[in-house]
């Protein structure tokens, strides 16, 4: 019943595919949550509020952008038992840099947004801060939102996977494409079908979330629906 073989350890390999298939869902799925909040966040406030706040941030995000990531999870690994990695710590590590983009996005989108006459029209009603941001002006920035899901998807996928790969990953008690890849190179002679499995299945998936981002991009097209008038 191994319908594509197994590893050098005796694990069948679709088994393993499938199983890192699902990691990379939970990972997706923390990683676009806690990234698209912090940095939809930031950037809306950056944006609206503008001035000192504003330079503040901008001189924040400079300095976290200068810290060499890769180095910061090899220091983790290091220190801590490999054992007591877990997803959600490893999402973490990677969410204190990538809400970084969003947010600069966002507070590009807001500056253009809050010059609007609607925005104007929600002041002159009464609507404080928090509603204006919330609810006027990011329901018009969610298509940039939406244009990065994609790019951010296929950038964890990417991560988890060169991660696990170079040995600073998972625990092998997750199901894993990088240590799959990994034993496949290494035994690339006597059994090409392990990488070739992972690369095809790496392709496949990276190709369904480009077409699904690229729908999704134009269901949310700014030029061909908004909010306002």
């Amino acid at each position: 019943g191994h319908y594509l073989g197994t590893d050098s350890r005796g694990w069948d390999v679709a088994a393993q595919l499938f199983g890192g298939f699902q990691v990379v869902l939970k990972a997706a799925g923390l990683y676009l949550a806690a990234t698209y909040l912090i940095g939809t966040t930031i950037g809306l406030l950056m944006g609206f509020w503008g001035g000192y706040f504003d330079l503040a941030m901008q001189r924040f995000i400079e300095i976290l952008s200068s810290i060499p990531f890769i180095y910061l999870v090899i220091i983790l690994v290091s220190i801590l038992d490999k054992d007591n990695i877990t997803l959600p710590l490893i999402i973490a590590v990677f969410c204190v840099f990538s809400w970084i983009g969003c947010s600069y996005y966002m507070r590009s989108a807001t500056y253009r947004e809050k010059a609007r006459d609607y925005v104007a029209a929600a002041r002159v009603l009464g609507a404080g801060p928090g509603r204006i941001v919330f609810k006027h002006i990011l329901p018009n920035t969610i298509s940039v939102l939406v244009t990065l899901i994609p790019f951010s998807i296929t950038g964890i996928s990417s991560s988890i996977t060169s991660l696990d790969f170079i040995g600073f990953g998972l625990p092998e008690r997750y199901a894993s494409w990088g240590r799959l890849l990994a034993d496949g190179v290494e035994h690339m002679r006597t059994s090409p079908w392990i990488v070739l499995s992972v690369f095809a299945i790496l392709v496949s998936v990276l190709l369904l979330v480009t077409f699904v981002g690229e729908a999704l991009r134009e269901a949310f097209d700014p030029k061909k629906f908004t909010t306002y008038k």
